[in-house]
């Protein structure tokens, strides 16, 4: 293994354009790592290579099997390790293996990742080569016995190089875009073609386990007039989409704390001393849908302006387990990108007509700049402009606030630049079927095509002063629906339809969200402890608005329905540990129809927050109610499920034989602390996605003051002591006082400095 990691390591230097400054000590990539509280890695390096170095060094010690493993994904190699009937995380959802691997190995264009590298900042360049040595020196370091059981002399745990990199930075720019759509684009073959053997949906963005919640308090709003941060992004529990903490003091003043995804070499989401943000996955879509129009004499040609023009046609092998021969497809794109099918919705490559899809992320390398920059503001005008001139934030709104008690929400990314008046001259007859999901044009007209404006960094962006960011001294959130409102007291005006829908009804998670930020502040100013209550309250807003007429409906009740209404008049409306109750309302809520004909009074976007309102319970409707109450608890009462079990001994976590109990509930619920779980096979409830980093920053006169807690905790290796602490300390809602000054973290520091070089 050793010649290996070092002939990979010379061929990522080789790779490397830019020429890394050398550490004081002489060596070319050089960190120290110091472990505190929950074994949260503080690395300090004088250079960006030695960052991006420590910092690889620091995950792979915690969640070297997840990454070896998503290493090998990206590469399109799961059918061959895992065979191609498996199944893999891609992005937020589940796939088959062979569709993933078809997927990343035509998506993925590494020459022109490779030019396009050439382009980027000298210190993102240096960030990338330190991450692939610091990679590669920690499996040189841990050699074959030292690798964790669980993926301990698998081939797929192997040094990386460059491409590496460059796959892995694509990967997170598509992951609420193309990745959404890769079995559909994987499985796409001109009519007369077999059938796909996988089942292809149309995803829904907010079906696919993407969420969060953000606020950004200003001076008016908080006890000491500084700016604070709540951040609870909901990503899953398990994957390569988990959070991992860390905390960088590099070149030139570079000192932040914070999260950041698998392969990220520095923090996404944090603080420095200055300014705290987080983000929330925006409503805006990324990509845009043409229909073409084919040649009558050809499928594989399409007709734009009258002309006949051929599609560009790739074949894609995907190796096979040994003894298996290799599998080849053969993929099609347009000048408006791959074309892909979704057959259960009618979305059929035909004789006549396909259907392609454009994506704003594809090739965008410049994530990893605009988020250095937003680490090095010093105030959310400087964060502002980060995300605005970069236009590199993929799909996330940013929330931030200051010091000096500004705050800010800016849902401004790479998007397409396409207005309304364009959406609504190019759409064609099935612009219909497409609407919940993207925006259909007509690919028969190259005017059609996006917007060119001068000044953003790829043609076809839209750019930032046409997308929304608004910074203010009271306060601001965002709980995933668009940039209309952020703030009730002063919603957006109308932008193009790509940044999401506008005057229209809001999710419950949202409407809870500015319901509760108006009777917190109502009940005074902001301060940690204030905030730590709000963000772990695990109130149910459907609870709010249901339950009361529903008790008053149960005087009529009798059996099967009579017993559950006894249950869950003494629930108290939360999901807390010891809630007694609460799986009832959630399997009675998930039951019943809460769509728009469920309400007395309709949907009116002068009042957003409290329409549509007033449940019916009357006559038919509550007879339904009864009748589906009757029917949950009957299923409760056959499955053994306790009608009033508290809520911890339903909803857990297995830490080997130990069962942590969770708290929080499900954001169609309304529920701020979201939890959505599935159910294992004893019946439980177990987190698969929700509330993972939650961090509440203020800022005094030395700095930031962060409390914060990562739900599932540092490590996935099972041997780690670090795989399971902060999930007890969520448990029991104890908060972490971050260390971020040099004398904090001396004092919470777990073991000794760790100095690596080479």
């Amino acid at each position: 293994m050793r010649k290996s990691v070092l002939a990979a390591a010379t061929a990522a230097l080789v790779l490397a354009p830019a020429a890394a400054a050398q550490a004081k000590d002489g060596k070319r990539f050089a960190a120290t790592i110091t472990r505190t509280t929950y074994g949260i890695p503080h690395i300090k390096a004088s250079t960006w290579a030695g960052v991006g170095y420590g910092v690889a060094y620091a995950y792979a010690e915690d969640n070297l099997c997840l990454l070896a493993e998503e290493f090998a994904t990206i590469a399109g190699e799961r059918s061959k390790h895992w065979g191609p009937e498996g199944t893999a995380t891609l992005g937020f959802d589940t796939v088959d293996n062979l569709s993933s691997d078809v997927f990343f190995r035509s998506a993925i264009d590494l020459p022109a990742l490779r030019e396009g590298t050439s382009r980027q900042p000298a210190r993102v360049q240096q960030l990338m080569e330190g991450y692939i040595a610091g990679y590669n020196r920690f499996l040189k370091d841990a050699g074959p016995d030292g690798v964790p059981a669980e993926c301990r002399g698998k081939p797929w745990v192997r040094p990386i190089t460059a491409d590496d990199m460059l796959r892995m930075n694509e990967k997170q720019m598509l992951l609420a875009s193309s990745l959404a759509l890769a079995p559909a684009i994987a499985n796409a073959a001109p009519p007369g073609s077999p059938a796909p053997k996988v089942a292809i949906t149309m995803p829904d963005p907010k079906e696919l386990g993407m969420g969060s919640n953000g606020w950004a308090f200003g001076g008016e709003s908080t006890a000491n007039g500084r700016g604070m941060v709540i951040g609870n992004p909901h990503f899953p529990w398990k994957g390569p989409n988990r959070f991992w903490q860390m905390h960088i003091t590099g070149p030139g003043g570079y000192d932040v704390m914070g999260v950041g995804l698998a392969g990220n070499p520095m923090p996404a989401l944090g603080f420095n001393k200055d300014i705290a943000w987080t983000h929330t996955v925006t409503e805006a879509r990324h990509f845009t849908l043409f229909q073409l129009i084919l040649d009558p004499a050809d499928p594989t040609r399409y007709i734009v302006d009258g002309k006949s023009e051929a599609m560009t046609s790739q074949a894609i092998t995907v190796p096979m387990p040994e003894g298996r021969p290799a599998v080849t497809r053969t993929l099609y794109s347009s000048r408006f990108g791959p074309v892909f099918i979704v057959p259960a919705r009618g979305i059929a490559w035909t004789a006549q007509s396909a259907f392609a899809m454009r994506d704003a992320n594809r090739g965008n390398q410049r994530g990893i700049e605009a988020w250095l920059r937003i680490g090095e503001a010093k105030n959310v005008g400087e964060v502002k402009a980060a995300v605005s001139e970069t236009l590199g934030i993929p799909w996330v709104n940013t929330i931030a606030a200051d010091r000096y008690g500004d705050a800010l929400h800016a849902d401004v990314t790479a998007v397409p630049n396409v207005s309304a008046e364009k959406a609504k001259a190019c759409a064609t007859p099935f612009s219909g079927l497409f609407a919940e999901f993207a925006i259909l044009l007509d690919g028969s007209k190259a005017s059609c095509d996006w917007d060119i404006a001068p000044g953003t960094p790829v043609p076809g962006l839209m750019p930032a002063s046409d997308q929304a960011a608004t910074i203010v001294r009271s306060w601001l959130t965002n709980s995933n629906d668009s940039y209309w409102i952020s703030n009730p007291a002063f919603p957006h005006r109308q932008l193009s339809p790509v940044l999401g829908k506008y005057a229209s009804p809001l999710s419950l998670r949202t409407r809870s969200n500015f319901t509760e930020t108006t009777a917190l502040l109502a009940a005074g100013k902001l301060d940690h402890v204030r905030a730590e209550a709000f963000a772990f309250a695990n109130k149910s807003y459907a609870a709010d608005l249901a339950l009361t007429k529903l008790l008053a409906l149960c005087s009529g009740a009798e059996g099967a329905a009579a017993r559950g209404c006894a249950v869950l008049a003494k629930w108290d409306g939360r999901f807390e540990k010891d809630s007694r109750g609460a799986r009832l309302f959630r399997s009675l809520w998930q039951s019943i129809d809460t769509s728009k004909t469920a309400w007395a009074v309709p949907f009116d976007p002068a009042n957003p927050v409290t329409t549509p309102g007033d449940f019916k319970t009357e006559g038919e409707a509550g007879a339904k109610l009864l009748a589906t109450l009757a029917t949950v608890v009957t299923t409760f009462e056959k499955q053994g499920i306790a009608l009033d079990a508290p809520w911890g001994d339903q909803q857990q976590v297995m830490a080997g034989n130990e069962a942590i109990p969770i708290h929080g509930g499900p954001g169609s619920l309304g529920v701020l602390n979201m939890q959505e779980s599935d159910r294992a096979a004893n019946g439980r409830l177990v987190p698969r996605h929700g509330t993972s980093y939650i961090q509440i920053v203020g800022f005094d006169d030395k700095g930031p003051v962060a409390d914060a807690i990562l739900s599932y905790a540092q490590s996935t290796n099972p041997a780690s002591p670090h795989a399971a602490d902060q999930t007890r300390a969520y448990s029991e809602k104890r908060w972490n006082r971050l260390p971020f000054h040099p004398k904090d973290i001396k004092a919470a520091a777990i073991g000794k400095p760790k100095r690596i070089a080479e």
